[in-house]
């Protein structure tokens, strides 16, 4: 996406900046002070997504969000490193070069999960995981699924027929609203914009071709990190049930659902997440206050 073109009318750009991280040039918002947030959006999201829940956040905390490689207006500096380890890596190599120690990782869908890989690369005081995208595809799903995505990003032009096609008419505000969620047409409009882009659509078929999620939830009853999974009940996306089951694996999880919300719960319903959030930063706090 032209960032030049884009920005003025994109939520929370003047709290915007470009930083160089290799491979990637990433697209950061930076705002608040305090113990730091770090807020990673799901596949084929961006930053945007949090523009409801940062105002919530920032009165007390310095809130990081950043767009994914490639997706958003971070520009992909390697093809390859768009799985989920590598990017939890170059998040990481971001968060040092940037001077960021976050007390919490808060991740959307997809995002969760490169949240508690970071975890496991890097030990954090907690993660939070929002629909959190901890179930691999089942049977001949998850055979094909790679395999399709690996295709359609291997074929010249593919991402800008996808792209030309889906954003126009109300393709996708009939994809959001298949996941449960409702959302305002203002905030319709940025997924809009998203899609337009074929270097967005491009990175997240890369993102869908080399996520694998298998290794990381064969682990998850070895994750110590403290992490609170919020689960909404409308989400047709990632049904509430992958949340509960990978928190009773958990030995330090924590489960909450959330009624009358869809995936796109932090656009929907910002508060009632973000206290949930800061119930549990607190309560971390204590915690920690106890032990000292």
């Amino acid at each position: 996406m032209n960032w030049i073109k884009e920005h003025s009318t994109w939520p929370l750009a003047t709290h915007s900046r470009f930083t160089l991280c290799k491979p990637h040039r990433w697209h950061v918002q930076d705002i608040g002070d305090g113990p730091a947030l770090l807020l990673i959006h799901g596949a084929g999201g961006s930053s945007h997504c949090w523009q409801h829940l940062i105002p919530l956040l920032s009165n007390e905390n310095r809130v990081v969000a950043i767009d994914l490689p490639g997706q958003g207006f971070t520009k992909l500096g390697a093809q390859q490193r768009c799985g989920l380890d590598t990017m939890a890596e170059d998040i990481l190599a971001l968060c040092d070069t940037e001077g960021v120690c976050p007390t919490a990782v808060i991740g959307h869908s997809a995002g969760a999960a490169i949240a508690l890989r970071m975890a496991e690369i890097k030990p954090m005081p907690l993660v939070v995981g929002i629909n959190a995208a901890l179930d691999t595809f089942q049977g001949i799903a998850g055979i094909l699924f790679p395999v399709l995505a690996k295709t359609i990003a291997a074929t010249p032009l593919a991402a800008t027929l996808f792209s030309a096609t889906t954003s126009q008419g109300s393709a996708v505000a009939r994809i959001i609203e298949r996941t449960g969620s409702v959302l305002s047409p203002q905030d319709i409009s940025y997924y809009r914009r998203l899609v337009a882009s074929p270097t967005h659509v491009q990175a997240t078929l890369l993102m869908m071709a080399q996520w694998k999620l298998t290794p990381l939830v064969e682990r998850l009853s070895r994750h110590k990190t403290n992490t609170l999974l919020i689960a909404a009940e409308n989400d047709t996306a990632v049904p509430p049930e992958i949340s509960r089951r990978a928190a009773k694996q958990m030995p330090n999880a924590v489960f909450k659902i959330l009624p009358g919300l869809g995936h796109l719960a932090q656009e929907e319903g910002a508060p009632a997440i973000a206290t949930l959030i800061q119930t549990e930063l607190r309560n971390l706090l204590l915690e920690k206050n106890a032990t000292n």
